[in-house]
């Protein structure tokens, strides 16, 4: 590989070629063999499961207290690891409260730098998303509060500063929301935490010989760190105990740049029942489900006495090399017991997703991501790119113009995917999202009606959700405001924006 560098920079070095956005990408392929780890993992680590956070109500209102610290976990090195988290060393506490609650939120930043909190696919106030705009200094408290109103779904959270979201995610500040709602509670599903219904936050990530993080990236790595090692809820080579003939997985990826495409080493089926924004209309059969970082899925999969079975991720059809889009990886293993305990088939029917109608559009847009740009723009904290008013349905044709690893991810709304690049969704895209793969050249259009919050100072983002991307600058801001109003600028931009 050494020898193939040295040839290709000696090349570029004559300046006798101009190498073009995708020829870079051919340059990476080439340098970047794919990584194979089938066979290779000793499955030999209890999975560990996140703590239901704990919380207090009081006046109709749930408390949860958060402390963003650093720390020292055992990611299978000999030296322990550096690492961050939330109310421990490493990950958080799964998050859970009801669709019409009122939450707030205690977090205090014992970190030695700012940072923030974002609340990925959480319909709230623009003041409350934990954005850039919502920073955390070192040893102060931010107290936001929002009421829930939302259908049940499994959402994340992770810090969202500009210019350093890529580096404090992979530290390992990241963690589940679940919402849960009366309607998902009376389908007869495995509901039972840590038990028959898993959250499985999935990670990539690479030590040095001394077992710390290694922060580097390889010299082609436009997407950022690539890691060699997955860990699952923070535990490497990890296994899962199963004592019920189904399980309920609650799939997050949490990886900085990596897509996984998740399948089991048999090949068997098993049933998407939900996707970012809550539970589809009908389970969807399936043997291969495609997650690019910040997507989550909702899969049950059945087992038989006494077996052991391999989840695994195999290539993507992004044909995305630079990215580890064609690594075959195993993630964990599931152990059944000799006798489990029975599970109900999966309910025909789950929930109405009322489907949003084109017609309704009041609005289109156009998106496209490129180098480190949205519409051939970087994030400018003191910019509103987009204005949309309360209430307003509107189309977003978001497209991959140069080729590279992106994905899009749209705050505060829940989006529907009417078609890609004229086709159909496939069944995992046809239910509430919030992030969505973007293959080259393929415009994806995205139908979302705007909530009740607003505000002409404080806006949502959308961005690439590869977080070195999004660092670097494939960001945008836009506002909700009632109808005849218009941004009175932002006040407070610029001040925290983080060196990059």
């Amino acid at each position: 590989m050494r020898a193939s560098m040295k040839f290709l920079l000696t090349v570029l070095g004559t300046g006798m070629i101009v190498v073009t956005v995708f020829t870079a990408w051919l340059i990476i392929a080439f340098v970047r063999a794919p990584l194979d780890t089938v066979g290779e993992v000793d499955f030999d680590r209890p999975l560990a499961i996140p703590p239901l956070a704990e919380s207090s109500v009081e006046g109709g209102v749930r408390t949860f207290d958060l402390r963003l610290q650093s720390g020292t976990s055992d990611l299978g090195s000999e030296e322990p690891t550096s690492t961050w988290g939330v109310n421990g060393d490493l990950l958080g506490p799964t998050l859970r409260a009801e669709r019409g609650e009122t939450v707030a939120m205690r977090v205090r930043n014992d970190l030695p730098e700012i940072s923030t909190l974002h609340w990925h696919g959480m319909h709230l106030p623009a003041e409350m998303d934990g954005g850039p705009h919502q920073v955390i200094e070192p040893g102060d408290l931010w107290s936001p509060t929002w009421t829930i109103d939302q259908p049940a779904a499994t959402l994340w959270y992770h810090p969202h500063l500009h210019g350093a979201t890529a580096d404090h995610v992979y530290r390992g500040l990241a963690g589940m929301f679940i919402v849960d709602d009366p309607v998902e509670a009376e389908l007869d599903l495995p509901r039972d935490y840590g038990v028959d219904d898993l959250p499985l936050i999935v990670q990539d990530k690479n030590l040095d010989e001394d077992g710390r993080l290694d922060m580097g990236e390889s010299f082609f790595g436009s997407a950022g760190i690539i890691g060699e090692t997955v860990f699952v809820n923070g535990t490497r080579g990890a296994y899962a105990d199963v004592t019920t003939e189904a399980v309920r997985l609650r799939l997050l990826n949490g990886s900085n740049a990596r897509p996984f495409s998740f399948t089991f080493a048999d090949g068997r089926d098993f049933d998407l029942i939900g996707t970012d924004g809550g539970l589809l209309e009908a389970p969807a059969a399936m043997d291969a489900l495609q997650l690019s970082p910040g997507e989550r899925a909702e899969i049950i999969v059945r087992f038989e006495p006494g077996e052991r079975i391999v989840l695994r991720s195999e290539p993507s059809d992004t044909g995305n090399t630079f990215a580890g889009g064609q690594d075959r990886l195993d993630i964990m293993e599931f152990r059944a017991a000799d006798r489990l305990d029975p599970s109900p088939a999966v309910p025909d029917q789950l929930v109405e997703v009322p489907r949003l109608d084109p017609e309704d559009a009041s609005e289109e847009r156009s998106f496209r991501l490129a180098g480190s740009t949205i519409n051939g723009r970087e994030m400018d904290m003191q910019r509103v790119d987009e204005v949309v008013e309360a209430g307003a349905a509107e189309i977003w044709t978001v497209t991959n113009d140069d080729g590279g690893s992106h994905n899009f991810h749209v705050h505060d709304v829940q989006f529907q995917v009417l078609d890609i690049d004229g086709r159909e969704p496939p069944p995992h895209l046809r239910g509430w999202k919030d992030t969505v793969w973007l293959r080259p050249s393929e415009p994806v259009r995205l139908i979302m009606r705007f909530g009740h919050h607003t505000s002409t100072e404080w806006p949502y983002m959308f961005h690439c959700h590869t977080l070195r991307h999004e660092d670097d600058g494939m960001m945008g801001q836009f506002m909700v405001v009632e109808p005849g109003q218009s941004p009175t600028g932002i006040p407070h931009a610029g001040e925290h924006a983080h060196d990059h």
